[in-house]
């Protein structure tokens, strides 16, 4: 086996190990912590196919973006150090149900196409190819996919922000609503009454 080779399956392992330690998780913040590292691990599957623009992409919008957004909401929240509730049984299934369907429908697109052995040239593109088929309205153009990715990075501010914000109708326990009959229903403390001396024995000291 080749350095090449052992990079790639290193790089792979630790992709996956992170992103199934971000979904085991039962800290938010180490769940955060870990797509992070997931995301940045892709980044680098990047730097290893030698494609330096489509990585500096990927730290700047995922790694730089949108997982410092969902840090800073968690810390927004003070959520940080709570562990999150147990999934229920249905999801759980679910999920597993959907991770086998997964790897299931990639093992039949690797058997039914393969990888090529070898590659007849280098895989060499510029940046300003890459950009000028982003953006590019053409029948082979990406401006589409370009657009939702920018709206991605709308959308997760949007959440951020609603994490952030006190959900409506929510209040802190030391505030309680005055209400007619919560005034009725508070006991009225005793008044000490003093009792009144008489005008005439007044008068009569004088």
């Amino acid at each position: 086996m080749s350095a090449s080779a052992i990079i790639f399956y290193a790089i792979s392992a630790f992709i996956l190990g992170a992103g199934l330690l971000a979904v085991t998780s039962q800290k938010i913040f180490r769940a955060a912590i870990w797509l992070l590292f997931s995301l940045v691990g892709i980044a680098g599957l990047y730097f290893w196919m030698r494609v330096e623009f489509i990585a500096a992409v990927q730290i700047i919008v995922y790694v730089g973006g949108i997982v410092i957004l969902i840090i800073f909401s968690i810390f927004l929240t003070q959520e940080s150090g709570k562990e999150m509730p147990k999934p229920l049984l249905k999801r759980t299934i679910f999920s597993v149900v959907a991770a086998l369907f997964g790897f299931g429908f990639t093992y039949n697109l690797i058997d039914k196409y393969g990888f090529s052995t070898a590659a007849l040239k280098p895989f060499n593109v510029s940046v300003s190819n890459i950009g000028t088929q982003m953006l590019s309205t053409a029948e082979h153009g990406y401006i589409l996919p370009f657009e939702v990715v920018s709206m991605l990075l709308l959308a997760s501010m949007i959440g951020c922000i609603v994490i952030a914000m006190k959900a409506p109708g929510e209040k802190p326990a030391d505030e309680k609503t005055v209400t007619a009959e919560s005034i009725q229903d508070t006991p009225v403390p005793p008044v000490l009454v003093i009792p009144s001396v008489p005008e005439q024995l007044i008068t009569e000291e004088v």
